[in-house]
């Protein structure tokens, strides 16, 4: 059994490549002890804070040595006009883009009028480590100046998860040889719209001030609306152009040192700047510390925003540092007891998950009212757009640890009902279609087919609720406002599908969708869409079955909203009981959609490097007329909606998608992990594992620079908790048929089921469950019931772990098939050839896969 994988480019790599010199291991906190510009962007994303509200990317107090700058606020963007090449009704038409809030990270040290230019300096020690029971990030640096004198540089960086609106920043200056005039000049500066301190508009290293594959703006987005500066105070205020946004943010700054100095400030509209000069003697320490206060609101005046940061300001003032740290760590404290997975004797594994669930926390703590984007705020990949992820991929760890997060995320689609009835109006549908990438509510996607077609978001997002009030047992949330969801996504699978007779039976057909696997668009029958539509439907009426009995009045007040009667209820029951659920009886499959198999095999083991990921290398067309899966479909069906397909049909599917699957998608590698955990294939689900923890800490998709992963940290807390912990939650019973991998002696984590959080303990010979919190939980092991409550621990024996298989499926195992109509089904990579290929008496190539003799 191996600790490695493939990468998307088809190379092999292991978590033991990591310079560990500069990376050392770390349990709960990711160091880097060497300064290193070669890899800037991907560490920027790396050592971000974030509260799930401001998110202050990993770049360098002083704000020159940089790949991306980056300064985000949930849900602030700018818009623009899509053009389209062809315009066509009902395509996307506002493009929402995340903008980079003012900066005020900047802290900039000159010793004798000398500045401290990481990149350009003599240092000659540096530390930087980002505390995962703390979030804090704090750097050290020796600096040997250009007149010989060595100084000290400690600086520290957080975003409070306590206090919503506030970051803490602070440097700490020490001249440890020599006595020098040295300045801090603190500033907030305006990024976005072009031009730092310098007056430069690109940055010497990286890829300058727009962040890559965020909308490129040409107009001024931030107009000044508000500038002050007294004392040691600065505010800016702006509108955003466009999206009629509004930002404010202010900054306090404290100077704490026993040498003369100096205090001055200029402020522009553009640009606050805060300088401080001390006479530094030797031994004697100077520290800057800098309380930030940001709001941001979707069109309340300027000044209504500057006045809360001032009276965010005025208590972050009284709790002062040391009381946002404690506050910090409390809440942190807090968070770790509910969420921590722990894995003994196993250091690298144990430091990359950690790292993992605290970016999700990062991610989604106080974004309350916007959504989790696919990086965070981490960085400007998919410019800050909102997908499936976070229902999907991420909502099921915050739903077992953090309940109140979830159901924050949660009500953000709740209030983007408005924009979704609409878009189902436009696409001739009733009820209600969500957006497929969004900030604002509104359709951003522009590339329809593999964007609004995947019409499966609207179960995702169901299914999500559904998930979550079982394991809450929240009523009051379902019944007051989610059931208007599920009321209204169901009727739009209604009215999406229609009836056709098949084999003498009526079944409802679902044409013309793209599920998950984006290298296949616009089918007919997707089967993990028309699964997840049949629970959204089937969900439908049990949920208003469910209200009616515990809020009856609440119950009835949704039926008049909804203007919904008994017989469309029963409309939505008969259309779930006769979904067409595509099933290929020759091969003993569920084809991906009706047209899947009739297509030729891709070589996915046999493609060069060189031309991976395919969507880079190879027009949509082409892939498009070829069995590859770009990510998880079928096999995230079998996961999700597991109890809809036998344990035979989960092995079959699986053996058969899985050397089809590139992992050119980093959703993908934690649900194929689970899966093959579960029909035994145990040392590859370890390898996909392995491959989703260190996705960003090895950058294996080339790609973490544009910021972190979000679903797929998701991912990797599913695949130890449902993969390797084997949990699943079928309408809140819970289940365990674990799989702890070999290498590991044992697995905890903690769940939390309606108020009660049990940390369960996974050994080889048996499953342990303790109550840390609440009263009792009840819970099955292989079938058999068993209820642990406090002050009970209870130990289940296990008398084996699932099957074991070897090796993995391969495409030689597929190559070779015949259909049902005899032709054969091979596997080959397509080029362009002039040679004329030979065909055989049944039809297929004579000498090859292409008939050339070669792939």
């Amino acid at each position: 059994m191996t600790t490695s994988g493939m990468t998307a480019l088809g190379r092999p790599w292991s978590p033991t490549d990591i310079d560990r010199t500069r990376f050392r291991v770390d349990e709960w906190g990711l160091r880097e002890d060497r300064f290193d510009t070669s890899d800037l962007g991907v560490v920027e994303t790396l050592f971000t804070v974030s509260n799930g509200y401001i998110g202050f990317r990993g770049n360098h107090e002083e704000g020159r040595t940089s790949w991306e700058q980056g300064t985000y606020l949930s849900g602030l963007h700018e818009t623009w006009e899509i053009r389209h090449a062809e315009e066509a009704f009902g395509f996307a038409k506002v493009g929402q883009s995340m903008i980079n809030a003012p900066d005020a990270r900047p802290m900039r040290l000159y010793v004798d009028d000398e500045p401290f230019i990481p990149d350009k300096a003599e240092i000659l020690d540096y530390h930087r480590r980002l505390d995962f029971r703390t979030g804090i990030l704090t750097r050290e640096v020796v600096w040997r100046t250009p007149s010989a004198k060595i100084v000290r540089i400690r600086s520290e960086r957080m975003t409070s998860f306590a206090q919503r609106h506030v970051a803490l920043l602070r440097l700490e200056v020490t001249m440890l040889r020599g006595s020098a005039p040295i300045a801090v000049s603190c500033q907030i500066m305006n990024r976005q719209d072009g031009e730092d301190d310098f007056g430069v508009r690109q940055h010497s290293l990286g890829k300058g001030i727009e962040p890559r594959k965020a909308k490129q703006f040409q107009h001024r987005v931030y107009l000044p609306r508000y500038r002050y500066q007294e004392g040691t105070r600065s505010i800016l205020g702006y509108r955003v152009a466009q999206s009629g946004m509004t930002v404010a943010v202010a900054a306090d700054h404290l100077l704490e040192t026993a040498d003369p100095v100096h205090v001055s400030g200029t402020i522009t509209d553009d640009l606050a700047r805060n300088v401080f000069e001390i006479d530094a003697s030797e031994g004697v320490t100077t520290t800057v510390t800098k309380l930030v206060a940001y709001h941001s609101s979707g069109g309340y005046p300027v000044q209504e925003l500057v006045d809360r940061c001032v009276r965010t300001l005025r208590r972050a003032g009284a709790l002062g540092a040391d009381g946002l740290r404690r506050q910090q760590r409390e809440w942190l404290d807090e968070f770790w007891a509910r969420s921590d997975v722990r894995i003994p004797d196993q250091p690298v594994v144990q430091q990359a998950v950690r790292w993992n669930l605290f970016q999700l926390i990062q991610a989604s703590a106080r974004a309350e009212g916007w959504g989790v984007p696919a990086k965070g705020l981490t960085g400007s990949g998919y410019s800050g757009h909102y997908f499936w992820d976070t229902e999907v991929f991420a909502l099921p760890f915050l739903t077992y640890t953090s309940p109140e997060v979830a159901r924050n995320a949660l009500r953000f689609r709740v209030q983007m009902l408005p924009q979704a009835r609409r878009r189902a109006e436009a696409l001739s549908l009733e009820g209600a279609l969500f957006p497929w990438r969004t900030i604002n509510g509104e359709e951003s996607s522009a590339y329809y087919a593999a964007g609004t077609a995947q019409y499966h978001i609207d179960a995702d997002i169901t299914y999500a609720i559904a998930k979550y009030v079982a394991a809450t047992h929240d009523w009051s949330f379902l019944a007051r406002e989610a059931i208007d969801v599920v009321v209204e996504t169901a009727r739009m699978w209604a009215s999406l599908g229609f009836w056709r007779g098949v084999n003498g039976e009526r079944r409802f057909n679902i044409h013309g969708v793209t599920g998950p696997d984006e290298y296949t668009t616009v089918v007919n029958n997707n089967l993990f869409t028309n699964v997840m539509a049949q629970f959204n439907l089937r969900y439908a009426c049990g949920a208003l079955a469910r209200i009616a009995q515990l809020r009856p009045d609440d119950a009835l007040r949704a039926r008049e909203r909804l203007h919904l009667g008994d017989e469309e209820i029963r409309t939505w029951e008969l259309m779930a009981d006769r979904m067409m659920i595509p099933f290929n009886a020759h091969f003993g499959i569920h084809p991906q959609d009706e047209q899947f198999l009739d297509r030729d095999v891709w070589d996915i083991e046999h493609t060069p490097p060189e031309q991976r990921p395919l969507l880079l290398h190879f027009h949509p067309l082409v892939i498009y007329r070829y069995q590859v899966v770009k990510q998880a479909d079928v096999v995230l069906a079998l996961y999700l909606c597991g109890e809809a397909f036998t344990p035979a049909d989960k092995r079959a599917d699986f053996e058969y998608y899985e050397p089809l699957t590139t992992g050119d998608s980093t959703l993908s590698a934690g649900v194929q992990a689970i899966m093959a955990a579960e029909v035994g294939y145990q040392e590859l689900a370890y390898d996909h594992f392995m491959s989703a923890l260190f996705i960003d800490l090895c950058d294996l998709h080339h790609n973490t620079d544009d910021g972190v992963h979000v679903a797929s940290a998701g991912g990797v807390w599913s695949t130890i908790v449902a993969g390797f912990g084997g949990m699943r939650d079928t309408g809140g019973r819970i289940s365990f048929d674990p799989r702890l991998p070999a290498q590991w002696r044992a697995l905890s984590f903690p769940l939390t089921v309606a108020g009660t959080r049990v940390r369960f303990t996974l050994a080889a010979d048996a499953l342990a469950a303790e109550v840390e919190e609440g009263d009792a939980l009840e819970f099955s092991v292989h079938g058999e019931a068993w209820t642990v409550r406090r002050g009970e621990p209870v130990r289940v024996p296990l008398a084996g772990q699932g099957p074991v298989i070897s090796g993995e499926p391969e495409i030689e195992d597929l190559d070779g098939l015949r259909r049902e109509d005899g032709t054969l089904l091979t596997a080959s990579i397509p080029v362009v050839t002039t040679e004329i290929p030979v065909i055989g008496p049944d039809g297929s190539p004579v000498g090859g896969p292409d008939g050339a003799g070669s792939r």
